[in-house]
């Protein structure tokens, strides 16, 4: 797939984007020390969540079962910044940073991304990253009456013709090799329910990225994160109509 030249829309209907790198850490691995990471960013990212990740486990003997035990493995601390417009989640597995809408600039992003990115290796010491992802989430309002999701999306669910045409809600989910840059693209459409009557919300989730990597040059990894952009930016541009484009222009 060809890279086009990155198109900008004055009301891109991003609701969310992220980048996402997994990583093996060493052995001995203190959750301290992502409380290390956090001073760093107190100031900016004052608000603190824990994650956790919860286990049941039952003991049964020959006549009956045994009460449970439920134990609790503090996963990460997501922190959020001041005007809750962007957050970073640092795990045991990995680091994640998110901006919510308004969406600014992939620059932007990149840019905070990768500050945040460096303080959080400083702090765990990863071995290597195993995953890098892109992943945006847009939300576009096909206005009503409607005849055809085709009229604004150019993937959508084909019904039968032995079928009533008309659908409530759909979901779909398409998992696709990208084999020219070594990535794998999920693309994921949804109606949302709403109570407007004049609009018909529909998410286009876009999610590229490469797995099963043993990444442990910086450099490498954040060029490959600038080729799933425009990886997902191709996507996008193949998934819309001209219709959808005018609406967010």
């Amino acid at each position: 797939m060809p890279v086009k030249p990155p198109r900008h829309y004055s009301r891109a209907p991003i609701t969310e984007a992220l980048i996402d790198i997994q990583v093996d850490l060493p052995a001995g691995f203190d959750p301290g020390q992502l409380e290390e990471f956090h001073a760093s960013i107190a100031s900016q990212y004052p608000v603190k969540n824990e994650g956790f990740d919860v286990q049941m486990q039952a003991e049964f003997s020959a006549s009956q079962a045994g009460p449970a035990r439920t134990t609790q493995t503090l996963r990460g601390f997501a922190f959020i910044s001041t005007d809750g417009r962007q957050v970073v989640q640092v795990r045991r597995d990995g680091f994640t940073f998110s901006r919510l809408s308004p969406y600014q600039t992939w620059e932007d992003l990149r840019t905070e991304a990768r500050r945040l990115w460096e303080l959080y290796r400083s702090a765990v010491k990863p071995i290597q990253m195993t995953r890098v992802a892109v992943r945006y989430i847009n939300q576009i309002d096909i206005p009503l009456p409607m005849d055809d999701f085709a009229d604004y999306l150019r993937t959508t669910p084909q019904v039968s013709s032995d079928l009533e045409q008309g659908l409530s809600t759909f979901f779909m989910r398409l998992e696709q090799p990208q084999s020219d840059i070594g990535a794998h693209l999920v693309l994921t459409e949804a109606m949302i329910p709403t109570t407007a009557t004049n609009v018909c919300p529909v998410v286009l989730d876009i999610d590229v990225f490469g797995r099963d990597l043993k990444l442990t040059d910086d450099k490498k990894a954040w060029d490959f994160l600038e080729l799933l952009r425009d990886r997902k930016n191709d996507v996008f541009e193949g998934c819309i109509t001209d219709a959808t484009r005018r609406l967010i222009s």
